[in-house]
């Protein structure tokens, strides 16, 4: 029945696409300093081997995707990756960004690797799978051999891509609204404090029935283009992916089914969805769990990218107006995380241990007070900017990021490394909600200032 139904909202959206943006400029007949590589392979997890939450069962119609872009030209490369798993974190964020840097023949500082957080999907952090193998402990989630088979294939897929790297002579870009998709999740008493979480799906109508809330609505386009012909498309929108899970059958989501809607549309570009600061945003005001809401909301989804689409605005771009800047931050961690206990849960091979992350995180901590620090990043391009984020950071660090250069198109791309794992603000802590408590985030509250702190100085770089 899905299957059907896909296919008659394929028929739908090809045709009543348009194959570029609203406003056409002219060719730029001199070859362009700028160049765009475009990499794309499957990292559908084999049956039998685990997920986030369960092993697969089986797989169906529509795979999940490691797909990205090298631009070349503007100083050493600069590699984007989004990959359609639940979180890539620690030492697997380490062992990506490596490998992709490798095969591109740049510095691992200027690759970022984002996930989009749907999870009927792998986790990745080798840190945590050799905590529990030092300790005896099947690896269960975090058994990476499936996860390294997938680096190499990109990293093999990067290195293929350079040789037919087009030039890039203009740059697009567009926004449009997307309705009825995202709400917060987290609903507010009287009190101002957190009374109830309206999760990706929510049974309850009351609990649909309450307000949007706090969300940013708008989903933003970067297309890169050689002369007339668009090369990749790059999307991003805010929001949790999840339509339904726990499966067995893993699933690119809502916005992976959206994603293939516009690639049908827009055969000529490779089309790169990024998941925004979307930490308390879910589509639980309109989703109560019925498998046919997958559709539906990759449907409205898929709607605002057209309409950024046709929205687009296109302006001449070389490699004088690209350039790459970080901030390396040490976020603090969560005072609630103490090294003695969560070792102590190791020793004693705690079953909640491993259900509830626990190696991941005593990973995080250990990675912490070693001075670890995380690069938090920027791509600047003519009158864009993209910032890159870790973790599952709040919508609020997304409508800041925004407010402070209205100058500018503003997008941002979070799910970056996922070992802090939500990032809330700071009153946020105070206000309760699951998003926050102990068993959810990994940082303190004073998180807030750090990150805001790095978005401000790479926003007026």
């Amino acid at each position: 029945m899905f299957a059907r139904l896909l296919l008659l909202a394929c028929v739908v959206f090809v045709a009543g696409s348009r194959t570029r943006g609203a406003e056409s400029v002219p060719t730029n007949s001199s070859s362009s300093d700028l160049r765009i590589a475009t990499f794309d392979i499957d990292a559908t997890p084999p049956i039998g081997s685990w997920m986030a939450f369960d092993p697969v069962t089986n797989t169906w119609e529509m795979g999940l995707r490691a797909r990205g872009i090298a631009l070349l030209g503007a100083g050493e490369p600069i590699v984007l990756c989004a990959v359609d798993w639940i979180g890539i974190a620690n030492e697997g964020q380490d062992a990506f960004r490596s490998a992709l840097a490798k095969a591109a023949g740049t510095l691992p500082q200027r690759v970022a690797v984002h996930t989009l957080h749907q999870h009927v999907a792998p986790d990745c952090d080798f840190a945590a799978e050799r905590i529990l193998k030092g300790a005896g402990l099947g690896a269960r989630q975090y058994e990476g051999s499936f996860q390294r088979q997938v680096i190499s294939n990109l990293a093999v897929a990067v290195r293929d891509s350079l040789p037919r790297a087009q030039p890039v002579t203009h740059l697009g870009l567009g926004e449009a609204r997307v309705e009825q998709v995202a709400s917060n999740r987290r609903i507010f008493g009287p009190d101002g404090k957190v009374r109830a979480t309206r999760y990706t799906s929510a049974e309850d109508p009351a609990l649909r029935a309450e307000p949007e809330g706090t969300i940013d609505p708008i989903v933003s386009l970067v297309s890169f283009w050689n002369g007339e012909r668009p090369v990749a498309v790059l999307s991003y929108y805010a929001t949790h992916p999840q339509s339904y899970y726990r499966t067995g059958v893993p699933n690119p989501d809502f916005p992976g089914v959206a994603r293939f809607l516009r690639q049908l549309a827009v055969p000529q570009a490779l089309h790169i969805h990024f998941n925004g600061a979307g930490g308390n945003i879910g589509a639980g005001k309109y989703n109560d769990g019925a498998p046919e809401n997958r559709l539906l909301l990759a449907q409205r989804l898929a709607d605002g990218m057209r309409r950024a689409w046709e929205s687009t605005k296109r302006e001449p771009i070389a490699a004088a107006n690209v350039s790459w800047s970080s901030e390396s931050i040490a976020l603090p961690p969560a005072k609630h995380l103490t090294l003695d206990e969560l070792e102590t849960e190791l020793r004693e091979h705690a079953a909640p241990f491993v259900a509830a992350g626990g190696p991941s995180r005593l990973a995080w901590v250990r990675r912490c007070q070693a001075g670890h620090r995380i690069e938090v990043a920027c791509l600047a391009l003519g009158r864009a900017r993209i910032l890159h984020l870790p973790g599952e950071p709040f919508v609020e660090y997304q409508l800041a990021a925004k407010a402070e250069r209205r100058d500018l198109f503003v997008a941002v791309a979070g799910y970056g490394d996922y070992a802090p794992w939500y990032i809330g603000t700071a009153i946020a802590y105070e206000q309760g909600g699951y998003e926050t408590r102990p068993s959810a985030s990994n940082v303190a509250p004073e998180v807030e200032k750090t990150l805001t702190g790095a978005i401000r100085k790479l926003l007026t770089k």
